[in-house]
């Protein structure tokens, strides 16, 4: 079957992908997931791309939110990489950063939680992050998930992204469509740019967690395509 290696988003960690890795592990594919350092984007691509390198080809590399940024530049020209899927993810192209393709979208409230300190590192207010974040989660969860956060440097969210790997791999995008920190129109125009496969969801941005059988089913999708050596 096929190999899917699964980049989180800021303020998160690898463990944001438990449940999907447990979906596609019983459905006979293998699966990592990645913890990035979260100090600049550089830094994450390259901790991405090592992650890669120990996974047999052919790879399906999975991001969400910031993690399409990373999974877009580890991506660019490596060989063992067929196929890329974005989940409520940003798409960048040459140039742009989060910032900048965060302004093309509608303000959104969960914005109002995140905070950025002078040393340059950032996190989500603890009190606001179920409802910018998580608002489809238990409750419980979401406050777990906001004291365990993992606290993001805004080099990684102010680095302009390279030319991105999406113009030249077959591409799938999960949708949130009840997000409410990244616009779901901008979410479909870079799904339409990346010429993706849609999958949309009833979601908070946090969709690994709160669909996460459905997040694995676009990722079987893209593992299982005709024409994959892997399927």
């Amino acid at each position: 079957m096929g190999n899917a290696v699964l980049v989180h988003g800021a303020w998160s960690d690898g463990s944001v992908w438990q449940e999907v890795m447990g979906h596609l592990r019983g459905q006979g594919h293998q699966a990592l997931s990645v913890t990035l350092p979260m100090t600049s984007l550089a830094d994450d691509i390259a901790w991405t791309r090592r992650h890669i390198d120990a996974a047999e080809a052919p790879v399906t590399l999975v991001g969400h939110s910031y993690g399409g940024t990373v999974i877009s530049g580890a991506a660019l020209e490596h060989p063992k990489v067929d196929s890329l899927v974005f989940v409520a993810a940003y798409v960048p192209d040459e140039g742009e950063t989060i910032g900048m393709l965060s302004d093309k979208g509608a303000e959104m409230p969960g914005r109002v939680a995140l905070r950025f300190d002078a040393d340059g590192w950032s996190h989500v207010a603890p009190a606001l992050f179920g409802e910018a974040l998580a608002h489809d989660l238990p409750p419980r969860l979401a406050r777990s998930l906001a004291a365990a956060q993992k606290p993001t440097h805004g080099a990684c969210l102010a680095a302009p992204a390279s030319t991105g790997a999406w113009h030249d791999l077959p591409c799938g995008y999960v949708l949130s469509a009840h997000d409410r920190i990244l616009d779901p129109r901008l979410q479909r125009w870079f799904a339409t740019r990346a010429e993706a496969v849609v999958t949309e969801l009833p979601s908070s941005h946090l969709s690994p967690l709160s669909h996460p059988e459905e997040v694995a089913a676009a990722i079987s999708a893209m593992l299982e395509r005709e024409g994959n050596p892997a399927s």
